[in-house]
């Protein structure tokens, strides 16, 4: 080996796993995945990028302006408020340059130390109101990162907003010094993070352009198998991306092609929870909250922790449930099958990224219609809905009869049946356990769901009285009452023409939960058959054991009032408010009111490698590139600050009904 090549520093926790070079093969088949991705609109024209930089440079015209005036309302002297300066900085997707055709550009407004929060919302928001180009514009100033959304000249826009301890912010301003952060409340430091973040992973990675191909592919691959959402429980744009990154650092050198392969083969060889990390976590001195399972007992049972490498460090995967993790799991399986084919020259790339084949996938779905009056009224309503969903399959997923509860991603509009203007749907798939003679009741499950969702909406005084949410249950053969025609042909599910009735018992519930009359819960194996979660039984095994059609056991079925259950004080042990709307009837299989809990596994193993195998002498490992030897797990050699707390510190308490049994974590992971 050269000793160049020996002095190089490449980026990372661990050294590289490969530093072999391309070769014809893998450049070919980069160019064929290139042609592949084409007709995905996953490139951009000049014309379309240029246009996205004019919109940009409007804003941040309108943003200077908008801080002198600000200053000159605040008896600023004319010197310093016309000097004063400001910026919008952009971050996600289109800082890091993988953006698609229509996708929003994600920006950040920064101000100087004498613009307060509130003028952002009141004088900018009313300034934005006034542009001709601006388009449904709303402000959600109580988010945990307050944001405005809205569409400037046909582009949509996200923008948050951070104010420096600066008297001025030129035009080169720079966010990646930890210094920035001194004297910013809370709000502004997790604005100012989406920027920070972003550009750390840049310059994390050893070769952008080989970075940005791979992200691109994976990013329309998590798209077309449902597995892209942060708000839902799987993985957001910023957490694709850093998977990505820790990928390129360990093959450096890789093409495209090869690093799609070996993000496959990595990530279903991970040993989840150990965290994901791009670099050693920075020693903060500002004391702002950071992910540290050493410190924080709750960061001891996040599933699957991707760690953001700017300070403050955060797991940007906390949403992540045992549900998503064990469906995103089966399709990074099912993606280094692909990619296997591919690279043995027995499929093609398009294969990579055909849909998911969600709605043949269970027999039983929940569908969440969410409806409002107006298009305004729709646009919060429906966002706040879609907020709160991973509540809902939280609820569900802790049901003890409810194996997997598996949400998609995408919303569907209108069809003809429906009467109302303003709709969205939203579906979940259910996967049961097989239990005989089993009673299922959803209604606290689903309850609970609406009263957090009507509950956030008066506390932020948004609910009017047109906005209604029904979640009904349907069978997979009665999708077609809810969903166009071309998504059914598309999946190829032969429909059925009976719909699906409402019993209705009050003049107009806020909330209906419809459920049929008769639930067979003893033939809903997908068809295709997900990773088996921990702790149940699995699918395949469950296939192999269904009973006959003659040992089927249907479920007792009651319709049970919720406003009766609503004014008992011994439902769930406590009376639910009175200024929450109530479900005025519920079709439901019976069950007993308490909700059974079980918790989610055992609890994360902390990154602490243990290099010998149970039983061996000899520790388990592999030479990297530059001759070392490493431990077999790509999580590398963690520091004191991510060990667990010593055992004279005495026992830690857990979270309620997560189990506390002791794991010990082996290295067993092996690359190719």
């Amino acid at each position: 080996m050269s000793s160049q090549n020996r002095e190089t520093k490449y980026p990372g926790i661990t050294s590289p796993l490969s530093l072999a070079e391309p070769k014809e093969f893998d450049l070919q088949l980069t160019e064929k995945l290139v042609e592949t991705l084409k007709p995905f609109n996953v490139f951009e024209s000049e014309a379309e990028l240029a246009h996205r930089m004019n919109v940009l440079s409007k804003i941040n015209t309108l943003v200077k302006q908008w801080i002198k005036d600000v200053c000159y309302k605040k008896n600023m002297p004319a010197t310093i408020a016309e000097s004063v300066g400001g910026k919008v900085f952009t971050f996600g997707s289109y800082r890091l340059g993988v953006h698609t055709k229509g996708a929003d550009i994600d920006t950040l407004c920064v101000a100087p130390r004498n613009v307060d929060r509130s003028d952002f919302f009141t004088t900018f928001y009313e300034l934005l109101k006034q542009q001709k180009e601006t388009k449904d514009l709303r402000a959600v100033e109580e988010a945990y990162v307050p944001v405005i959304k809205m569409e400037f000249d046909g582009i949509e826009l996200d923008m948050l907003f951070a104010r420096l301890a600066l008297q001025v912010v030129p035009e080169n301003q720079e966010l990646s010094t930890q210094s920035i952060l001194k004297n910013l409340d809370q709000k502004c430091v997790r604005s100012l993070n989406g920027c920070r973040v972003t550009d750390e992973i840049l310059r994390m990675v050893p070769n952008i352009d080989n970075f940005r191909m791979t992200l691109r592919a994976i990013k329309l691959w998590a798209k077309k198998k449902g597995i892209y959402s942060n708000a839902l429980g799987f993985l957001g744009g910023v957490s694709w991306a850093m998977l990505v990154a820790r990928v390129c650092q360990l093959y450096p050198n890789a093409a495209p092609s090869t690093l799609l392969n070996k993000f496959f083969l990595v990530y279903t060889k991970w040993d989840w929870p150990n965290p994901v990390l791009l670099k050693q976590p920075e020693e903060g001195k500002l004391g702002f909250p950071e992910w540290d399972p050493r410190i924080n007992p709750a960061d001891r049972y996040h599933l699957m922790p991707i760690i953001t490498p700017a300070y403050p460090q955060q797991n940007s995967t906390f949403n992540v449930t045992l549900s998503t993790r064990t469906i995103m799991m089966d399709e990074l399986q099912a993606g280094l099958d692909t990619t296997n084919a591919i690279l043995e020259g027995k499929e093609e790339w398009v294969k990579l990224f055909e849909d998911s084949n969600f709605f043949q996938k269970y027999k039983h779905y929940i569908v969440v219609i969410v409806k409002s009056g107006t298009e305004e009224h729709h646009l919060e309503w429906s966002g706040l809905v879609e907020s709160k969903l991973r509540i809902l399959v939280g609820n569900l997923e802790r049901n003890s009869y409810i194996q997997l509860a598996h949400i998609k991603p995408t919303s569907y509009g209108k069809i003809d049946s429906d009467k109302d203007n303003h709709i969205t749907k939203w579906f979940v798939g259910l996967l049961f356990n097989k239990t005989n003679n089993m009673n299922l009741d959803l209604t606290y499950d689903i309850q609970s769901f609406s009263d957090t969702v009507y509950r956030q909406a008066i506390n932020i005084k948004m609910y009017e009285e047109d906005m209604k949410i029904e979640i009904k249950h349907v069978k997979r053969k009665e999708l077609d009452a809810y969903l166009p025609q071309s998504v059914l042909k598309k999946q190829n599910i032969k429909t059925s023409k009976k719909s699906i009735e409402t019993i209705k018992l009050s003049d107009s519930p806020i909330v209906t939960t419809t459920l049929q009359t008769t639930v067979d819960l003893t033939n809903d194996t997908p068809s295709s058959v997900p990773v088996d979660i921990s702790g149940t039984e699995s699918m395949e095994e469950s296939q192999r054991s269904k009973p006959s059609e003659s040992e089927s056991v249907n479920s007792d079925i009651s319709v049970v009032s919720m406003k009766e259950e609503a004014n008992d004080p011994n439902v769930n042990g406590e009376t639910k408010a009175s200024a929450i709307p109530q479900t005025d009837v519920l079709l439901v299989p019976k069950r007993p009111h308490s909700p059974s809990v079980h918790h989610h596994g055992t609890p994360p193993k902390f990154p602490r490698i243990n290099d010998e195998e149970e039983g061996s002498s000899s520790p388990m490992q592999i030479e990297d590139s530059m001759g070392h030897k490493l431990p077999i797990s790509p999580t590398g050699p963690t520091t004191e600050r991510f060990s667990p707390i010593a055992e004279e510190s005495g026992p830690v308490q857990a979270p309620a009904n997560i189990s506390t049994e002791k794991t010990v974590i082996k290295s067993q992971v092996e690359l190719k």
